[in-house]
């Protein structure tokens, strides 16, 4: 099952800005744990904090009259940019580039002498970046004994003129920006202007934009009025959970049907979890009620500003729990009362709306909670909530993007996601999309940047918090399952502006030996390995004898034992991984494998192919063909090819069925043996 596409969004705009939001909160959000640690250690130790200590707080002088550090203020300045360029150049170029962009945010740092989160969101991603770009310039180019040398000594070298960079030039230009958006923000809190800023933020949240201006700019700025004033108003222009509550309310009292009873629901959620968007679709199914979001949020802020309140480090999630923890002390009267106004003027002002309109219901709640889904790009993790998941869908993500990259993932990735990707890899090329790339992977090597993830049932739950953010399809049977031709219609309909398939393009996969030469893990030429060919005619046998599925693999395994290809353990493997995920392929044919751990004890690749004439119970399944595998690296992944196109072909395996010498069956799979 899986997942519907929606159409592409033409607000380009919106999309770059949440592109920009999303990879700016990637930077900060992996890191608030440690401005958690540090709010802690600020609103507890500090000279006006709950338990001042001057050693942890840095105020006042030690014994010898030196003052105090302190843990505050190298926090501040040190450890959380440093965290964030790190973060922002790993992903960017891996843990080399974090390194880099750790290294460049230095000269920032002690450039401009302030607490420089800007300046760490420049340089973190701008080191990682240029590092990348160097390191392909030297690709392959390093002569073997070298490579350390080079790696070390250019990210080195590299990173020191970074530093020189960020100390001379950057952090200047960094501090005139950083101290113009301060003036600015000041100068809004002392006309009493502030409270305007809601006007943009309430409906930056309902749009998915609220990260780049949270994370990009509120957080940098309210770190460093917090540590010059010891809190900051501006950690709560966003994350003041009461505009939204106040939404949530008015429904509990004035919506009907499935908005009225999922309210109470999602008011915990939010107000508790912090997670805001679950309110997000009661705003849009009558975006009028923006303006009780925006009534409310300007509401709280003018009650934090006549009060002088504010949080000592970001609260996030935006829940009520975390705002309360991270209040300064001197704050929490106004920070309450914050809370308080902004719902009940929220509440009002949607109650009205909501009686002076028509009440929506449970189909315009789905209907919104999909429109809302499709601006955010991707599944809302708290969707579920309000409309439960909808019939015959995965967890994962609505694409808003063309599906260009697909993998089939199983335990070893190498046996039953070879032939699936296989099987799929022709049937998109016949479709007309050559170009969208079908691999295969262990599970255990899974990383979010596929579109699509195709899984066996029993494996689906292992793959999913590796690849949160693709559609995810499940199967039972590799060879000819029906999803097949679901994915192929959402390759088709996501990239509806692709070129039509060409007469040549249309041709059948399985007359063209081409059609896997698409994705990291597409099959190889004809392999052979040391002399050892994958697959030998003393590999094959037309009469098997065993009489079930243990058996069975006992006798494919001896085969791979007998070439030397595998020891003994993986034999026992390929038992360990039929144990958790059957290998049945469909169309009577089954290909047990180790599992991934087992890779260690193959030797060299190689395939064992056994006919059983009259079958045997695999599982439930009737199989007549078994095929042990036994991989390293790519090479097995020709005859695999082979087999996924003669399997999808009933005439093909007809004639498996009635060959009655060897050289028929090798004749069949074509030559797989350079």
């Amino acid at each position: 099952m899986a997942t519907e596409t929606v159409a592409k969004p033409r607000t380009s705009v919106r999309v770059g800005v949440q592109k920009f939001g999303t990879f700016l909160s990637g930077m900060i959000m992996p890191n608030i744990g440690a401005f958690i640690a540090w709010g802690l250690i600020t609103a507890l130790f500090i000279e006006k904090g709950w338990i001042p200590v001057p050693v942890l707080g840095g105020f006042g002088t030690d014994a010898e009259g030196v003052k105090n550090l302190g843990l505050v203020d190298p926090m501040v300045k040190y450890l959380l940019p440093l965290l964030i360029a790190y973060t922002g150049g790993k992903m960017v170029h891996g843990v080399r580039g974090g390194v880099v962009g750790a290294i460049g945010t230095m000269g920032v740092i002690v450039g401009a002498g302030i607490p420089m989160f800007i300046g760490a969101m420049i340089m973190g991603p701008l080191g990682g970046w240029t590092m990348k770009k160097l390191d392909a310039l030297w690709d392959g180019k390093i002569r073997p004994g070298f490579e350390m040398l080079v790696n070390n000594f250019s990210a080195g070298i590299w990173g020191a003129l970074l530093a020189l960079l960020g100390l001379f030039a950057i952090s200047p230009v960094v501090k005139v920006f950083t101290d113009g958006a301060t003036a600015v923000i000041q100068f809004l809190i002392n006309n009493s202007l502030l409270p305007l800023t809601s006007i943009f933020i309430e409906p930056a949240k309902v749009l998915f934009l609220n990260n780049a201006i949270n994370h990009g700019v509120m957080t940098p700025l309210g770190i460093q009025q917090s540590l010059e004033e010891g809190k900051s108003i501006l950690f709560l222009l966003e994350a003041n959970p009461g505009p939204g509550l106040g939404i949530l309310l008015a429904y509990m009292f004035f919506g009907r049907g499935a908005a009225r009873a999922s309210a109470p629901g999602a008011a915990i959620i939010h107000f508790f979890g912090g997670i805001h968007e679950i309110y997000f679709p009661y705003v849009l199914m009558k975006p009028i009620l923006i303006l009780a979001a925006i009534g409310g949020g300007m509401a709280g802020i003018a009650t934090l500003t006549i009060t002088n309140a504010g949080l000592v480090a970001p609260a996030a999630p935006g829940s009520i729990i975390a705002v309360l923890a991270q209040t300064a002390r001197d704050s929490y009267l106004g920070v309450i009362l914050a809370v308080i106004i902004a719902t009940a003027v929220s509440f009002l002002i949607a109650s009205v709306i909501l009686r002076a309109s028509k009440n929506t219901g449970e189909d315009d709640l789905s209907a919104a909670t999909s429109r809302m889904e499709a601006m955010k790009g991707k599944k809302s993790s708290v969707s579920s909530a309000l409309v439960g998941d909808r019939a015959g869908a995965q967890p994962g993500t609505v694409l808003t993007r063309p599906v260009q990259n697909i993998v089939f993932a199983c335990d070893a990735g190498m046996g039953s996601s070879a032939m699936g990707a296989s099987v799929l890899r022709n049937k998109i090329k016949a479709a007309g999309f050559p170009d969208v790339k079908v691999t295969n992977s262990a599970i255990a090597n899974l990383n979010d940047s596929y579109d699509v993830v195709v899984t066996h049932q029993d494996l689906t739950e292992r793959a999913q918090p590796r690849t949160a953010s693709a559609v995810h399809y499940s199967v039972d049977n590799f060879m000819n399952s029906p999803r097949y031709d679901e994915i192929v219609e959402l390759v088709r309909s996501s990239n509806s502006e692709a070129p039509a398939a060409t007469p040549a393009a249309a041709t059948p996969a399985a007359a063209t030996p081409a059609a896997t030469t698409h994705g990291a893990h597409a099959a190889e030429p004809a392999a052979a390995v040391e002399g050892k060919g994958v697959l030998l005619r003393e590999s094959v046998v037309l009469n098997g004898t065993a009489i079930d599925r243990d058996a069975a693999i006992d006798e494919a395994g001896k085969l791979l034992l007998d070439r030397g290809a595998v020891d003994v353990s993986y034999v026992h493997a390929m038992h360990e991984r039929e144990e958790s995920v059957s290998t049945y392929m469909g169309s009577f044919l089954a290909i047990p494998h180790g599992t991934n751990d087992a890779k260690e004890h193959i030797n060299h690749s190689a395939v064992s192919i056994i006919r059983y004439p009259e079958g045997i119970d695999w599982g439930g399944k009737q199989v007549k063909f078994v095929v042990g595998v036994a991989g390293i690296n790519n090479e097995h992944l020709h005859i695999l090819s082979s087999i996924a196109k003669i399997f999808t072909n009933k005439a093909q395996v007809a004639q498996l069925e009635e060959a009655t010498t060897v050289d028929e069956v090798l004749e069949l799979f074509g030559k797989v043996n350079a």
